[in-house]
């Protein structure tokens, strides 16, 4: 009892620190952001964000969003189904992969794609003359979001179907069900929080990220210029319309992190009932 107790002061002093650190670096700012947007009040916090370069970037968030998220879902819960359900040559380097984004600097990752898809990269030349156009297009910020937010789905859904095992896909095949069934009436059903947690979390960094798609966007406004981009443009000419649009993506930050909350509590019961239910067939 005496190695896992403290006294009261030593808890105090840490709640303490822990409200005074979340004060600085969480509230602050966004009571800052919001201050900021409203101080020459509600109409020109309006009309910042129904400038029509405000709304092109909007809409083009919006896009690479609701590009990137379908697909990396989809491969998110191939990816995980095949690590968690089979052994096959090659897994490790597959869950090394997914884990790449993590490892490498978005600004690494766009300059890649500059290489690649650039006027002097490595399929430059044959896609102009294709007249197709990937960098400075549309098509290479969803390229760079796609990149950036692939690990999201399958890092939550491999540990949860590692921890379920086998044992439910096993019994409907032997029952007789196809591949489809078992995915659309076992598999997806025991991983949706975690699946919905995922999707939120890629989404809302593929709403929020900076670094790769402001080295292969060209930073055209209007045309290529995403609300992050857009918010630093406008820091430089016009502060209140910056934090204006700033306060766009801090809304999605406290949207977010009230349904990751919401999502992660049925996440640890979910995992906590697999544990449980996996303990007891080893008894068993």
């Amino acid at each position: 009892m005496h190695a896992t107790t403290e006294p009261p002061a030593v808890k105090v002093a840490l709640t303490l620190v822990a409200v005074v650190f979340l004060t600085l670096f969480l509230i602050a700012p966004l009571v800052v952001v919001f201050s900021e947007a409203l101080q020459h009040g509600l109409a020109a916090y309006l009309g910042a964000l129904r400038e029509p370069i405000a709304i092109a970037a909007l809409k083009l968030t919006l896009l690479a969003a609701a590009i990137a998220v379908p697909l990396n879902l989809l491969f998110g819960v191939a990816a995980a189904w095949a690590i968690a359900k089979f052994e096959f040559p090659g897994k490790n380097a597959l869950i090394t992969l997914i884990d790449l984004p993590f490892g490498v600097s978005p600004v690494i990752s766009g300059m890649v794609f500059i290489l690649l898809f650039g006027r002097q990269g490595f399929l430059g030349p044959f896609l102009a003359d294709h007249d197709f156009r990937i960098v400075f297009a549309v098509p290479g910020i969803v390229l760079a979001t796609v990149f950036v937010t692939f690990p999201f789905v399958a890092r939550e859904l491999i540990p949860l179907m590692q921890a379920q095992g086998t044992e439910e896909e096993e019994a409907a095949r032997v029952l007789g069900a196809s591949g489809w069934q078992m995915l659309w009436r076992v598999t997806l059903p025991n991983i949706k929080w975690a699946l919905l947690y995922g999707v939120i979390l890629c989404n809302a960094r593929a709403m929020g990220e900076f670094g790769a798609v402001s080295v292969v966007s060209g930073r055209i406004r209007g045309l290529t210029n995403t609300m992050p981009l857009h918010v630093e443009v406008l820091y430089y000419e016009n502060v209140a319309a910056a934090f204006a649009v700033a306060s766009l993506l801090a809304l999605l930050a406290l949207v977010t992190l009230a349904a990751k909350s919401v999502l992660e509590w049925n996440v640890r019961r979910q995992v906590a009932r697999a544990g449980n239910n996996l303990a007891q067939g080893e008894s068993t």
